[in-house]
């Protein structure tokens, strides 16, 4: 496809948006951090998005339909492991009372329901616009998205580390008024050490990490048309 700007939403890393500046399409980070000082624009993306589906001035106001949006939607309500502590058997409750897990099931689901709404509004934004929208996520049997959305993944990628990222993680990628474009990347991949991050670990900034490489690789194979990705060497940073 061709694209002239790209908005990434929830990426403050900048990884996704430096790779789209390297292929010379604009490109901007929105995030309501800045942790990296890569965010272009310090915003409550769950309000502009509540304000845009109720018709209210929004940053989707100066979008158009030969932008692109990626969505780095939070998923830390649609995990494996919020199925988990919903049944109460999730290895951090083994001392909770049985009105422990009642309280916390309750909390979680309506913080699930929130997010549920806010990613359901933001593709019922662009679907009412004409704008293109690709929502990137994990992917899982159990994850909450695959079991109770009304939209099916158009790129499942079940090892990151094929297209040269360091974690395995499966990834599923939602593209709503758009289409992959399964673009062959010939070049060869820079090797990159393998890591592994628990589940349940506190730093969750490692477990969301991309690297450049796989962002440059993927841009190329599933987002830009073929005659954009021919060049022979577009480095990634």
């Amino acid at each position: 496809m061709k694209v002239e700007r790209a908005h990434c939403l929830f990426e403050q890393s900048g990884t996704f948006k430096n790779e789209f500046r390297s292929m010379g399409i604009d490109a901007e980070d929105y995030d309501i951090l800045n942790e990296f000082g890569q965010t272009d624009h310090v915003i409550d993306l769950f309000a502009e998005i509540r304000g845009g589906w109720n018709g209210e001035p929004s940053i989707f106001d100066s979008m158009t339909e030969q932008d692109l949006i990626v969505a780095f939607f939070p998923c830390t309500r649609f995990e494996d492991q919020i199925m988990l502590m919903f049944r109460g058997q999730h290895r951090r409750q083994i001392h909770f009372s049985q009105m422990d897990k009642i309280k916390k099931s309750m909390e979680l689901h309506t913080e699930l329901h929130e997010m549920y709404l806010t990613i359901t509004m933001l593709a019922g934004i662009c679907i009412e616009r004409g704008l293109r929208l690709i929502i990137e996520n994990p992917y899982s049997a159990q994850h909450y998205l695959r079991q109770y959305w009304c939209f099916r993944p158009s790129v499942i990628d079940k090892d990151r580390t094929v297209r040269g990222d360091c974690m395995r993680k499966p990834t599923q990628y939602y593209f709503i008024n758009c289409e992959p474009e399964n673009n062959f990347i010939f070049e060869p991949m820079v090797l990159t050490e393998r890591k592994r991050v628990k589940k349940d670990a506190h730093n969750g900034r490692d477990r969301s990490m991309i690297m450049p490489q796989y962002a440059n690789r993927f841009i190329r194979e599933f987002i830009l048309d073929g005659e954009t990705t021919k060049t022979d060497e577009i480095p990634f940073n």
